[in-house]
């Protein structure tokens, strides 16, 4: 059996009874893992005035340095695969507590359809591309929803739900980490040279650039009112990741690749039909969380003093996962996938800035 099918047998069984002895030596590692990376994100502000990258994208360079000179015995794997999916999955879930529903509607039924369809047309674009450049259904799913939605955090949130292995995930966020840097820096030279207004340069912002954090460090060279409706244009298209996550739930079957190995635990005659999975798998229980966070952050069941902290916890156990997803991959079948992998980002990201000006010149924004 390969590691990524050996993987994906783990995880498969972590949520029958997960066993914590077993359990800790990996988890403690990926903490470990995770704290140097935050130490490194200090360093980088201390030195530059900010952390040009994050300490998600450095969790997962510093275990993925690790695993090339270390190989982990059996021992470890339960722990790593468990923070790769469960902490994420529970990371998913808290990440809806930053959405409400109304800021979302303040920015006009316009705007909010206009969002949605750029994240819509760009993510059939992008993954058109990636496969049209050969690569298999899942990475260029991920590498879809990446440059679509929220880049890392979308490749993340959308892995277990389409049953990506960790050799796709860190091919995925290690090439879309990088371009994301770049588009941090080369944005706001676009919105110089192109004279934008603010709200111009915003909406540009909040629909290509990845995180939000990255979001505000692109705006703010063009004003406070650059940033403000940035952030604001950034939340409504990572809400898509819900919507997005649900329909990937039901398309999963579709995902397999003919090369596959069967599940472990699903035997010829008792395999889902694609497009009919059990009703189980319709919808991801992450999913339900973060909708029913939404909802209740909507209808003020969520108190203000708990928004901070459970925006903390999420990117805490966010970088956990990213560590862990690191210490699984495989160094060399990254860079087996290194150039067309890296074709398909970059030729993703020239269709979704194509598409966010069409709607910005659409919307007539001033």
């Amino acid at each position: 059996m390969s590691h990524s099918a050996m993987t994906q047998s783990v995880l498969d069984r972590l949520p029958d009874k997960p066993s914590m002895p077993g359990i800790l030596p990996g988890l403690l590692l990926c903490i470990a893992v995770t704290a140097i990376a935050f130490a490194f994100a200090q360093l980088e502000e201390r030195l530059f005035g900010t952390a040009w990258l994050e300490p998600l994208v450095l969790a997962i360079i510093i275990g993925t340095a690790i695993r090339t000179a270390w190989t982990p015995s059996a021992r470890w794997f339960p722990g790593i695969d468990f923070s790769a999916k469960l902490l994420l999955e529970i990371a998913v879930v808290l990440l809806g507590a930053s959405v409400s529903a109304a800021t979302i509607l303040a920015a006009g039924p316009a705007l909010l359809v206009g969002i949605a369809g750029v994240v819509v047309l760009a993510i059939g674009a992008s993954f058109t591309i990636g496969r049209l450049l050969g690569l298999s259904k899942r990475m260029a799913t991920l590498i879809a929803c990446g440059n679509s939605i929220c880049g890392n955090s979308a490749i993340a949130a959308v892995a277990p739900v389409i049953g990506a292995d960790s050799d796709d995930i860190a091919a995925s966020i290690a090439f879309t980490a990088v371009l994301g840097v770049v588009v941090v820096l080369g944005l706001p030279l676009i919105g110089f040279g192109l004279a934008m207004s603010g709200l111009q340069y915003g909406a540009l912002a909040g629909l290509t650039v990845y995180a939000v954090p990255q979001v505000i460090a692109a705006a703010a060279p063009l004003g406070t009112a650059a940033v403000q409706y940035g952030t604001l244009v950034k939340l409504v298209r990572v809400l898509m990741l819900g919507p997005v996550c649900l329909i990937l739930s039901l398309l999963a079957p579709l995902m397999r690749e003919e090369t596959d190995e069967p599940a472990p635990h699903v035997t010829a005659g008792d395999r889902p039909k694609a497009g009919r999975p059990p009703i189980h798998h319709l919808i991801p229980w992450f999913i339900v969380g973060f909708l029913g966070m939404v909802g209740a952050r909507s209808l003020g069941a969520i108190p203000e003093t708990a928004l901070a902290p459970a925006a903390t916890a999420a990117t805490l156990l966010t970088v956990i996962s990213m560590a862990a997803l690191g210490l699984g991959v495989d160094v060399r079948t990254v860079a087996k996938a290194g150039g067309r992998v890296t074709a398909a980002v970059v030729l993703s990201l020239l269709v979704l800035g194509s598409i966010s000006f069409a709607l910005i010149r659409l919307l007539g924004l001033v």
